[in-house]
C-alpha cells in the first residue's frame, strides 16, 4: 500500500498537457471505479422507489442507453428495503448494473440501504446535522466540536455496515445543503463545501475505509469548479487520493442544460479531474447518458496531443479563478462583459432577436454593402475606412497594423504565434484585440499557454476566445464548445467569443455562444433556470411544469427562477434565484422570493399563475 500511495501522490496536474488524475480504485459492484478505468456514466431514476415494476422498466431504459450506474432516491426505510427488491428482480432478468441507493435526513435508510445496494451516497449537511434553517446560529468552538463527534458516532457505524458488505459510499455535498453549522463557520462558500467533506473523509481514513467517492456540487458553474478544485489540492496536501463524481446541480434541460453541464463538468475534465459523471437534465433519466458519453469522448480526443511546453504564469492560482485584468477598447475588456462576435464569412444575414451578436466578421465582404447598425470584423485587405467597420489580420500580416488608421484593430494570432517580437508590438498597440485561436488536439490547453504567456509578459491586450467547428448536430457544438470556451471563461480567461461551426446555423451558433456566457454567469443575457432533474422525492410533473414556467417568464431577461422537485436541495441550490418553486407534497407547491417561503402549498394547478403574480407583486414583471 505504501508504493501505491507514492505513484499516486507523485502525479501532479498540468494546466497545459493534458491527462487523467490518478485516484484510488473503489469497489462499486462488477464495476470498479477510479485508477485507470474508464470514466464512468451515471444516471439516476425517476419514479417512485417503492414502485418496483415501474424502477426496474426504468432501470432497463437508463441501462440500454449506457448507465454504468443506476441510482434511486431511499427517502425511508421501507424505500431502502425495496432497492433490495429492485435489485433482485433485475438480476433475474440478467441485469447487473451497480445499483446506488441516494439518502437524504434519514442515517437508518443508510444502514439498510447499505445491505441490498452497492453503492449509497450520503449528504453530510443533512446526514447528523440539524434540517437547515437559514438562521445565523453562534457556536462555540465546544460546541461545534460536540456536533462533529455526533458525526462520528453515528458514521462509524454505518462504516462497518458498509465494510460487512463490502458497499461502497458516495460522500455527496450539495452547495445547496450545506448545515447551518458549517454556514455558521464558513458560510455559504467553497471552503465551507471542503470542510463539510473533509470532516468526514478524515472519519473514513482513521477508520481505515477506503470504499469511498466523493462528490461536491452546485447550480452554479463557478462554484461547483471552483469548489472541486479546492477540494483536489485539500486532498492532495493529505495525501488522499479519493475518486471524484463530477456533475452541475439544477442544470436544467434542452440548449441551457447541456450547456451548463459542459462548462461545469467539461472544465474538470478537462484538468484531468474526474472518475465518473453525472449530467443531470430535467428530462428523462435516460437522456442525460448521450450528452455525458459525448462529453467524456471530447475530452478524452486530447489524449496524446502535442506537447504544449509551458509553465504557469508567477503568482497565478488556478483555484482563485480571477479575471486577467487588461486594457479597455470600445466595449472589450477593462470591466466590460465579454462580447460575442458571429463568423458571417458565408454571407448569412438573419439574426435570432434573443442573440443578436455585437460585432460580425464578414471576411472579403464590402462592409458598404451591410447596415451600419452592426460592427464589422473586415479582412485586412478588403477594409475600408468606414465608422462601423474595423481591419482583421492574421499572424503573417502583423507588421501591417501600424499601416491602417482604425481606432481598433483584430489580429487572429495562436499560441505559438506569440513570439517575444510579438508581444512587444502587442504592448505597443493600444487598439489590438488579439483573437486567439488554436490548432492543437488540446485546444484548451494550447489557448491556456497562450494565455499566460501574456500574464507573464505583461501584456494586458483583451482576447477573443476562438474556435473553429464541424459538428452536423446542435447538442455536439454545445458540448464541444462548451468544453474549450466555458474553461476557460472559468479560468478568468477571456473578453468575448468567436465560434464558427462549418455548415451550422449561425444563429444556433450565437444562441450557443450567449448560452455559454450565461452558464460561466459572466455576462446574463436571458432568465436563467435553476431546475432539477427530478427523482422519486419529486411529486408532480417536472417537465411540463418546467415548459409552463419557462413559456410565462423567458422574456424577463436576468431574471433567475428556481423550479424545485422538493425541498432536498431546493431551498439552498436556488438560494441566489430571485423567486423559487419548490415541491411541497403531492400536488403542492411552495413559492419563495429569494429565501423566504412567501406562499405555501399552494395547489399545483394554479401554482404558475400564482408565481407570475408574486413576480409582479414584488415589481421584476415585464410585459412582452
Amino acid at each position: 500500500m505504501t508504493i501505491v500511495n507514492y505513484q499516486l501522490s507523485i502525479v501532479k496536474m498540468d494546466l497545459f498537457n493534458y491527462h487523467r488524475r490518478i485516484s484510488s480504485v473503489v469497489e462499486i459492484g462488477n464495476t470498479p471505479l477510479g485508477g485507470t478505468n474508464p470514466v464512468r456514466v451515471q444516471t439516476m431514476g425517476n419514479v417512485s422507489t417503492m414502485d418496483t415494476d415501474a424502477a426496474v422498466r426504468q432501470s432497463i431504459r437508463m441501462i440500454e442507453a449506457g448507465a454504468d450506474y443506476i441510482r434511486f432516491t431511499a427517502q425511508g426505510e421501507r424505500e431502502a428495503r425495496n432497492l433490495g427488491e429492485i435489485k433482485h428482480a433485475l438480476q433475474q432478468l440478467g441485469y447487473t448494473t451497480p445499483l446506488v441507493a441516494d439518502i437524504h435526513f434519514n442515517p437508518k435508510a443508510a444502514d439498510i440501504a447499505a445491505g441490498f445496494v452497492d453503492k449509497v451516497r450520503i449528504n453530510p449537511g443533512n446526514y447528523v446535522d440539524r434540517l437547515k434553517t437559514f438562521d445565523q446560529i453562534e457556536y462555540t468552538e465546544e460546541e461545534y466540536q460536540a456536533e462533529v463527534q455526533k458525526i462520528r458516532e453515528r458514521f462509524i457505524p454505518f462504516l462497518n455496515i458498509c465494510r460487512m458488505h463490502n458497499t461502497a459510499i458516495r460522500i455527496g455535498v450539495n452547495h445547496g445543503s450545506l448545515s447551518d453549522r458549517i454556514m455558521s463557520r464558513y458560510g455559504d462558500t467553497p471552503e465551507g463545501m471542503v470542510a463539510s467533506c473533509m470532516e468526514f473523509l478524515h472519519i473514513c481514513r482513521k477508520e481505515d475505509f477506503r470504499n469511498v467517492v466523493i462528490s461536491i456540487k452546485a447550480s452554479n458553474t463557478t462554484v461547483m469548479v471552483k469548489t472541486v478544485r479546492l477540494l483536489v489540492e485539500t486532498m492532495e496536501q493529505e495525501g488522499m487520493h479519493y475518486p471524484l463524481h463530477l456533475g452541475v446541480t439544477e442544470a436544467g434541460d434542452g440548449e441551457d442544460g447541456r450547456i451548463k453541464s459542459a462548462v461545469g463538468i467539461g472544465a474538470l475534465l478537462a484538468d484531468g479531474i474526474g472518475d465518473t459523471i453525472r449530467v443531470s437534465l430535467s428530462e428523462d433519466p435516460e437522456a442525460e447518458i448521450p450528452v455525458a458519453r459525448k462529453l467524456i469522448d471530447y475530452i478524452e480526443e486530447r489524449k496524446g496531443h502535442v506537447e504544449i511546453p509551458v509553465t504557469p504564469a508567477p503568482g497565478y492560482c488556478h483555484t482563485k479563478m480571477e479575471r486577467r485584468p487588461t486594457r479597455s477598447i470600445e466595449n472589450m475588456g477593462g470591466n466590460h462583459p465579454p462580447v460575442v462576435i458571429s463568423d458571417r464569412r458565408e454571407g448569412n444575414f438573419e439574426f435570432d432577436p434573443l442573440s443578436i451578436p455585437d460585432y460580425l466578421y464578414i471576411g472579403e465582404e464590402d462592409p458598404e454593402n451591410l447596415p451600419d447598425h452592426f460592427r464589422l470584423l473586415v479582412d485586412a485587405h478588403f477594409w475600408k475606412p468606414v465608422p462601423h467597420a474595423f481591419p482583421f489580420f492574421i499572424a503573417s500580416e502583423i507588421s501591417e497594423l501600424d499601416n491602417y488608421n482604425s481606432p481598433l484593430k483584430f489580429i487572429r494570432l495562436t499560441n505559438s504565434d506569440l513570439t517575444e517580437s510579438t508581444l512587444e508590438i502587442l504592448k505597443k498597440n493600444p487598439a489590438v484585440v488579439v483573437i486567439l485561436s488554436t490548432h492543437n488536439k488540446n485546444g484548451t490547453g494550447s489557448q491556456r499557454a497562450a494565455l499566460h504567456r501574456l500574464l507573464e509578459a505583461g501584456c494586458d491586450v483583451p482576447v477573443i476566445l476562438h474556435h473553429d467547428y464541424q459538428e452536423k448536430d446542435q447538442e455536439s457544438l454545445q458540448i464541444k464548445a462548451g468544453v474549450d470556451m466555458g474553461t476557460l471563461l472559468l479560468d478568468g480567461f477571456g473578453n468575448g467569443l468567436m465560434v464558427y461551426n462549418q455548415g451550422g446555423d449561425p444563429r444556433q451558433t450565437d444562441s450557443c455562444m450567449f448560452g455559454i456566457l450565461q452558464a460561466t454567469r459572466t455576462r446574463i443575457s436571458k432568465t436563467e433556470y435553476i431546475s432539477c432533474p427530478s427523482c422519486g422525492r419529486t411529486l408532480y410533473d417536472l417537465q411540463s411544469t418546467i415548459a409552463r414556467i419557462k413559456e410565462a417568464t423567458s422574456h424577463l431577461t436576468g431574471l433567475k427562477i428556481g423550479i424545485m422537485g422538493c425541498i432536498v436541495n431546493g431551498p439552498g441550490e436556488m438560494a441566489d434565484a430571485d423567486y423559487g418553486y419548490v415541491g411541497a407534497g403531492r400536488g403542492k407547491i411552495n413559492l419563495y422570493k429569494g429565501k423566504e417561503c412567501i406562499l405555501k402549498n399552494i395547489p399545483e394547478e394554479e401554482a404558475v399563475s400564482q408565481l407570475i403574480g408574486l413576480i409582479r407583486e414584488y415589481g421584476d414583471w415585464k410585459e412582452r
